[in-house]
């Protein structure tokens, strides 16, 4: 077994517990209604979750037990306090029905990260993702409750999305449709990583623009181009190649 250098982890380590910290932030700001601050706390614990990834892969820290640890930080982050963050502002009128709605994305989100762990073979490989990572899920929904609640209330029409996206996003978790991990700047081109620019930056610009509403945009849009891909992949090709490949990942 490979000996696991704590000392040296211990940089990329830190930002994966700031990420923890700020899901229990985002929790404690939800159970106070300050659901701006506390879509502020998820949105900063997705800045950590991505920034320890490529802090552990510079000072080649990269480890099984980083993973475990980011897997448990992001299952704080990006599903326990987004579903808190949806039961305080909306479904806690509704029951038990509201407390089993709200916590589908915790639910399917720990399946997701449980089966992503256990099929990760080679930890210096990044490739496409097979189910709708769990803090796309948790930023998509976040980004949705910062848009459009108004003080305590998600008012109409937009309440009407909030259970099909929660369903929606719950089981996109789990299925195997395809999304593109981040781009990794540092094996991109030069023309490359012009054009990763010019898309951060016009995305910062729509956000900014539509004062925080864009950002749903951007998220859901991901999502969405994820269902069309596999669409058009089911129609072109048929599924007969993906379900052995399924099969072979399960066994």
């Amino acid at each position: 077994m490979k000996k696991f250098n704590l000392t040296k982890a211990i940089i990329p380590n830190s930002f994966t517990a700031l990420n923890s910290f700020c899901g229990f932030l985002s929790i404690v700001f939800a159970s106070q209604a300050e659901y701006d601050y506390a879509a502020y706390a998820i949105f900063a614990a997705a800045f950590f979750d991505a920034v320890d990834g490529i802090i552990a892969r510079l000072v080649g820290t990269s480890s099984r037990f980083g993973v475990e640890l980011d897997s448990l930080s992001d299952v704080v982050s990006f599903g326990a306090a987004p579903s808190l963050l949806i039961y305080f502002l909306y479904f806690n009128e509704f029951g038990w029905i509201g407390i089993f709605l709200s916590s589908l994305i915790l639910l399917f989100g720990s399946f997701r990260l449980a089966r992503f762990n256990v099929q990760l073979e080679d930890l210096s490989i990044k490739s496409d993702f097979r189910g709708l990572p769990i803090p796309v899920a948790a930023l998509t929904l976040t980004s949705f409750v910062y848009a459009f609640h108004r003080g305590n209330t998600l008012p109409e029409p937009y309440s009407y999305f909030v259970i099909p996206l929660v369903i929606l996003l719950s089981y996109l978790m789990v299925s195997y449709v395809k999304y593109d991990t981040l781009p990794q700047i540092h094996k991109q081109t030069l023309k490359e990583r012009i054009i990763t620019a010019l898309f951060f930056i016009t995305g910062c610009l729509i956000v900014y623009i539509t004062d925080g509403a864009g950002l749903f945009y951007i998220f859901i849009s991901i999502v969405l181009f994820g269902i069309l891909r596999k669409i058009i992949s089911y129609f072109s090709h048929g599924n007969h190649d993906e379900e052995i490949n399924i099969n072979e990942e399960i066994n």
